[in-house]
């Protein structure tokens, strides 16, 4: 009488074959199909996920190659034909080849610039500007100074000549509140994009974007329409950091793109309603040629470089130049 625990040739003869099934990957079914093997396709890794071997399934059905997918021994595996055997084994190699380095690796980090210092020092002038608006002063024979009568952004003289009043209105403002959201909220992204470009190109790129917001608004608004503040430029800075980053992660926009809208938004709700002498038009344009200065400034910056220390210089030199003859000229038309 044989032992119940021995073994029987039959028993033998399966365990037999599954073990070699096991070693081999290349095997048919009943029917003729056969597996495509892991190491046909690409030489990592001897198992397939269901989420993998579902992709190699459609890339399959791209190229018209009948295909199915089962669980095996060995994890999920890919059956064809055996007449399309060789073919299904090249058209994914071919996909495994193209998609090797996909999604591309993240780019390199720049090192931050060191310039904390000075674009908080301009911040604080901008306070103390305003601060000296409050004061009945004599500037260049002119007493007193009606500063946000000479200096707001005046839609109908802005668009008969006064191209100042573009500039100086970005350096009022309504009111200590106002002054100090734009600060604080303005001063983050302001901070960020000085380190990332450097100050001079940073400061550029912001004054262009609220000057450009104000010409449009002018252009769009009626001509007795009026606004002040700096919250026109900080969208621009807002925009121009989307834009920087759309470009510089633009393999990874799936998980980076919500975050600059995300940020105009929070920047709509905190300063778009916030006074009568502001308007979300201002905002709104702001935003969009900031963006646009974003990407002609990345992409410049991706094919020369970050500025060096000396253009820098004289790109921030520029634009204390533009701000100051902007005041200049609006004191002197205001004396005639």
């Amino acid at each position: 009488m044989a032992s119940p625990l021995e073994m029987t040739a039959q028993e033998g003869s399966a365990i037999l074959t599954g073990m070699i099934g096991d070693g081999d990957q290349d095997k048919e079914l009943g029917d003729g199909w056969r597996i495509v093997p892991v190491w046909r396709v690409e030489e990592r890794g001897r198992r397939l996920t269901l989420r993998q071997a579902r992709l190699w399934a459609l890339v399959l059905e791209s190229r018209f190659i009948e295909c199915r997918v089962e669980h095996g021994q060995k994890g999920w595996q890919v059956w064809v034909p055996p007449e399309s055997y060789d073919a299904a084994c090249r058209e994914l190699n071919l996909y495994a080849l193209e998609n090797r380095n996909w999604p591309p690796f993240m780019p390199p980090v720049h090192p931050m610039k060191e310039n904390t210092l000075p674009t908080l020092s301009v911040l604080i002038l901008l306070a103390t500007f305003h601060n000296l608006t409050n004061l009945d002063l004599k500037v260049l024979g002119h007493y007193p100074v009606d500063w946000l009568e000479i200096g707001n952004a005046h839609a109908g003289l802005i668009l008969h000549g006064e191209w100042w009043r573009l500039v100086t209105a970005l350096t009022l403002h309504a009111d200590a509140l106002h002054l100090i959201s734009n600060l604080a909220i303005g001063g983050v992204f302001i901070l960020y994009l000085c380190r990332d470009l450097g100050s001079g190109l940073a400061w550029t790129l912001i004054l262009a974007s609220g000057i450009c917001g104000n010409l449009a608004n002018a252009w769009f608004q009626l001509p007795s329409h009026t606004s002040v503040g700096a919250s026109t430029a900080v969208f621009g800075a807002v925009g121009i950091l989307g834009a920087i980053s759309m470009v510089r992660y633009r393999h990874h926009l799936r998980r980076r793109w919500p975050l600059p809208i995300a940020a105009a938004l929070s920047l709509l709700v905190l300063l778009g309603t916030e006074g009568e002498r502001t308007d979300l038009g201002a905002h709104l344009f702001g935003f969009a040629f900031g963006t646009l200065a974003g990407l002609l400034a990345e992409m410049l910056v991706g094919w020369l470089g970050r500025p060096k220390r000396l253009v820098n210089a004289l790109l921030a030199l520029s634009s204390a130049s533009v701000v100051v003859w902007a005041w200049r000229l609006a004191i002197l038309h205001s004396g005639q």
